[in-house]
């Protein structure tokens, strides 16, 4: 039986790998956007944390997860001579290639973390019946990678420490290997292991040549980490150079994330909110099973009485000192807890489990900003249906959306080699109405100009501001929102839900429902006036 449940919940995986939900700007710009414009020539812009004077993050993690699959994929393309992989089958395999981290990698380090065989099936079912598994896990995220690296680090720890008879280097040096690419993938990954690896200590203490090696080995491999951060931001950077002005990412990250008002900028949070809104969302029901057996015998549950349960609590209990908090830190949290805790088996709590997971895998793996991704693969066929080949350029604004990630726009030329229409992407984010229609009505042709408008708007459907513009609106629009600017639809995206748009405070909870979710979508228009 369970393995015939297995192998649904790895098909409902694979269905969510493959399904373009957004759920942060970080899983395209703090991945597949550095490298797409270094090895496809797609266009991309580099975020902020890879431009300031003292960049924030590392490409040492990031070259394997990501680098090497397009590299591989820019190797075979041309040696077929086709030129450049299409956008939408790099985007698919940086998706497939996560689906097969979080099975392989991630259901192997919780097979080995139960100690009882008697749970460790029915352990790595719950684990890949939850909905992050389903979602956060197969996207490009750094705090995926982060999950699967806490998890071995575990098994690598559990191993050395259980090991007593002989000193096995291999594993001291793959755990300073985890541990170097841990702290320069995320500065939060040593929270995790800082309890568990107290268990080390004894261990040294007996083996000091193993301190020796486990040191050795990450000492070089974090010299080989900063040097390549240092070529990567210098590359005019000799060996000397480096070496005598290093760019040490995580130390950066450190003291940006220290400063309060940096932090101020991305949202403060309240220091309990990882512990009482975090978790929660992320866990839903196994959660509330672990509060409640918090007030029953005995004292201390037995679902804390491991290593995987303190390592979860301690790391959430640091991470909670710093006042920007979101879920998806805690990432690492979800299959550590999920190993400990023990569901009831009563159809009731399989019930609310199933549909907790089924709920929030359909919101955050399908709908949740689902057409930013299908409308930015398909921007180009929509433009030049709209305004032919020849058109030399395009400006396609985005406003109430996730940034759109530039590099899905694949390459300026079509199949022939020849220059094909130039798009250049406005991010007007969450800019008020009226100002987001100045934007339009600067940048559209005037009734007088014989260049025809190639000037589009993507926006939620749900946006009940742009009824005013539409096509179908009647001409009495107020003098203060630019009446001869209109609105021509041209393509839309079903799948899509705008939760920045919930405004329950000035709409009221029922209508803003009912215009969020029955009016669900992502739209697509050619702006112009209505010249006379």
């Amino acid at each position: 039986m369970w393995r015939r449940t297995y192998l649904l919940l790895l098909v409902i995986r694979v269905y969510f790998a493959l399904s373009p939900s957004y759920l942060h700007p970080d899983e395209n710009f703090q991945g597949p956007e550095v490298f797409a414009g270094r090895i496809f020539s797609y266009p991309s812009k580099l975020p902020w944390e890879f431009t300031v004077e003292h960049p924030i993050r590392s490409i040492f993690p990031l070259w394997a997860t990501y680098e090497l699959p397009m590299n591989l994929l820019k190797w075979f393309y041309t040696e077929i001579g086709s030129g450049s992989p299409p956008p939408q089958l790099v985007y698919y395999a940086l998706r497939g290639g996560m689906f097969l981290l979080s099975f392989v990698l991630e259901d192997w380090a919780i097979y080995e973390l139960v100690p009882s065989p008697r749970h460790r099936r029915a352990t790595v079912v719950l684990v890949a019946s939850s909905y992050v598994t389903w979602t956060y896990q197969t996207h490009t995220f750094s705090n995926s990678l982060e999950t699967l690296l806490v998890a071995w680090g575990l098994v690598l720890i559990r191993r050395i420490v259980e090991n007593k008879k002989r000193a096995s280097f291999f594993a001291h040096v793959v755990l300073a290997f985890i541990a170097v690419v841990g702290v320069f993938n995320r500065i939060t990954f040593p929270a995790f292991l800082i309890v568990p690896g107290l268990q080390l200590l004894p261990h040294f203490q007996r083996k000091p040549t193993s301190l020796l090696a486990f040191l050795a080995s990450g000492l070089l491999f974090a010299t080989i980490a900063v040097f390549t951060d240092t070529i990567f931001y210098r590359p005019t950077a000799t060996l000397l150079s480096a070496l005598r002005y290093p760019i040490i990412t995580p130390l950066n990250n450190l003291l940006y994330n220290t400063d309060t008002a940096n932090l101020a900028v991305h949202g403060l949070h309240p220091h309990h909110q990882h512990f009482t809104a975090n978790l929660l969302q992320l866990l839903g029901p196994a959660y509330i099973a672990m509060i409640v057996s918090l007030f029953s015998y005995p004292l201390v549950p037995s679902w804390m009485r491991n290593v995987r349960a303190l390592s979860a609590l301690s790391a959430t209990m640091l991470l909670s000192l710093f006042p920007h908090q979101e879920p998806r830190f805690l990432l690492p949290c979800v299959p550590l807890l999920l190993s400990c805790v023990r569901m009831r088996r009563s159809r009731l709590v399989l019930t609310i489990w199933v549909l907790f997971n089924a709920a929030m895998g359909f919101l955050m793996g399908v709908y949740h900003q689902g057409g930013v991704v299908p409308t930015q693969l398909a921007m180009r066929d929509i433009v030049s249906a709209s305004t032919g080949p020849y058109t030399p350029d395009a400006t396609v604004f985005w406003w109430k959306t996730y940034s759109p990630p530039l590099w899905l726009l694949g390459t300026d030329t079509d199949a022939d080699g020849n220059n094909a229409t130039e798009i250049l992407t406005q991010d007007l984010m969450g800019t008020p109405g009226l100002e987001m229609i100045q934007h339009l009505d600067a940048a559209v042709p005037s009734c007088s100009s014989s260049s025809p408008s190639s000037i589009f708007l993507v926006a939620p459907t749900s946006a009940e501001f742009l009824d005013a513009y539409a096509l179908s609106a009647s001409a009495s629009t107020p003098a203060d929102q630019s009446p001869d600017i209109k609105l021509h639809p041209l393509w839309s995206y079903r799948q899509h839900l705008n939760l920045d748009d919930l405004d329950f405070a000035e709409d009221g909870i029922l209508p803003t429902l009912k215009r969020v979710i029955g009016r669900r979508g992502l739209g697509v228009w050619a702006v112009r006036r209505s010249c006379k």
